[in-house]
This record gives C-alpha cells, structure tokens and sequence, in this order.
C-alpha cells in the first residue's frame, strides 16, 4: 500500500499496490503493520456497508465526540463518492478545515479518517456502495453532526443533493455549537 498524508494531519490517503498475473489481480487493503508504522490505528472494531441508490445523495457530516477513539478507513466497492472529511480537534492547526477526494471503485483508492474527523460524502454514480472499517464500536450517546451546508465550512459538493436523511438535514450549524 501505499500511504499519502493529506494537508489535514493523520488523515491518509491509501492507494493499492496490485500484483497482477493472468487471472487479474491482487492487492493488499489493510495490514496492522503497515498502518502502525504511519501512527495509524490499527484494530478494527466493526466493518460497515452503505449502499445508496440515487445519485447526488448525501450521508454526513457525522462524527463521534470523545470518549469515542473512533477511526475510519473508507473504501467504495462500486460506484463513486465525494468524499469530504472536516478536521474537528481544537488544538490542531487545521481546525475545521476540510478536504474533499474523489472515491471510486474504479481507483480503488481508501480514504484514512482519523478521530475527531467530521465525515461525510455525497454520492457521485447510482447505487453505490461504500465500505468502512472502524476502530471503535459506534456509540449512540457520542454521535454528533454538522450541517452538510454550513457556510462556515464552504464545502463545495459536485451536484445538487437528490436525496438527504432528515436527520443529516437538520445537523446544527458550527455557529449553533459553538
């Protein structure tokens, strides 16, 4: 694998490694060893799937609050995401700015989440499927959002939203929080 830290300190992008031969190929997506030698972590607590059927739908921003160690590692099985992730730990430099990376299935990419991260995507091709591997259990009492929209954030999303959950929609602003 190989390990590229974006602008936003310990968040990661990973691209494959391919072995190929006649049959195809053959990549490793996660190793324990490789992701600790980056300070990354390294258990995975539970693994999620989210399928989303229409085109310009969005799931975000979400994020768990602390005592939650939550990491992610975002992958897309079929089809393609937008996906933006939103620095949330107070003493970092990079606090609540954002990057946005193009997920597909086609360039296999992953995106590394680290704790404290707001994270959300938005659809970019019908029924698309989109794979996490987490580092701690989800906690229903430490969920929180953001507004997928806040101006504060000046998130540029690629397509109008087709389809959002109330719930994502109603996510307070930063300067409601705050």
């Amino acid at each position: 694998m190989q390990f590229t830290e974006t602008v936003l300190k310990g968040a990661y992008l990973i691209d494959l490694e391919t072995r190929h031969d006649d049959r195809g190929y053959f990549a490793r997506t996660f190793c324990a060893h490789e992701f600790e030698e980056h300070g990354l972590h390294t258990v995975v607590a539970q693994c999620n799937l989210s399928v989303s059927y229409r085109k310009g739908t969005l799931r975000g921003m979400h994020y768990l609050a602390p005592p939650s160690q939550e990491a992610k590692l975002v992958r897309v099985c079929r089809g393609a995401i937008y996906d933006v992730i939103v620095d949330l730990r107070p003493d970092s430099p990079t606090y609540r700015q954002h990057i946005a990376v193009e997920l597909t299935a086609r360039n296999r990419r992953a995106l590394y989440v680290p704790p404290l991260f707001a994270h959300g995507f938005q659809t970019l091709d019908d029924d698309t499927e989109v794979f996490y591997q987490m580092s701690d259990f989800y906690a229903p009492g430490q969920e929180r959002g953001m507004r997928y929209d806040d101006p504060a954030l000046k998130i540029q999303w690629p397509l109008p939203v087709s389809v959002i959950s109330e719930k994502d929609a109603s996510w307070p602003y930063l300067s409601e929080s705050a």
